[in-house]
């Protein structure tokens, strides 16, 4: 084993691999066939994870901004992990909640990913004072005829809060949807 980690260094320092995080490697630019995507880096470090709030919610469309940082959810500990590919940041939800996400395929690698709906409860849930109307309003969420109201009610029940279970009735209120249409 000692001998594997010794040419691992030697790869490293030759630029042949990039170190991910503990024993996790990728090849070098000149050497990579597929990009790395770092969704698919983030779940795989912590099996058991899937890439949920901002990141999903950017990529599913219903954010406008850029996010820099990967946010997977676990049931296990919350931790970052700073990569060449970017910065992972891991949030703890209970096992209840835990649902709401597929597969998603990368260029012939998969992550697991949240719906939109899950992405975004995820989000006001685990954000302090996430649930208040100022909050949702400035996410400047699009889209909004994407998401699955009857999905929300379904995965606004798992968390058990009443502050979430309000939320579908918020974004179905006709002054919140006229909002969201002029952006």
């Amino acid at each position: 084993m000692d001998q594997v980690r010794v040419q691992l260094s030697r790869w490293v320092r030759a630029g042949k691999l990039v170190r991910i995080h503990k024993g996790w490697y990728a090849l070098a630019a000149p050497w990579r066939r597929m990009p790395v995507n770092p969704f698919v880096i983030a779940c795989s470090i912590k099996p058991g994870s899937y890439v949920s709030m901002q990141s999903a919610l950017s990529f599913h469309g219903m954010i406008p901004e850029y996010v820099p940082e990967t946010t997977c959810i676990t049931t296990g500990r919350p931790q970052i992990i700073q990569t060449p590919f970017g910065r992972i940041s891991y949030r703890h939800l209970k096992r209840n909640a835990f649902r709401g996400f597929y597969t998603e395929a990368f260029d012939g690698q998969t992550a697991f990913m949240a719906s939109a709906e899950k992405a975004l409860l995820d989000l006001i849930y685990l954000t302090p004072g996430g649930a208040d109307r100022n909050y949702i309003d400035g996410l400047r969420l699009q889209n909004m005829q994407d998401l699955n109201p009857g999905k929300l009610s379904e995965m606004a029940a798992c968390f058990a809060q009443s502050n979430l279970a309000s939320i579908p009735a918020l974004l179905r209120e006709p002054e919140f949807q006229k909002r969201m249409e002029t952006r």
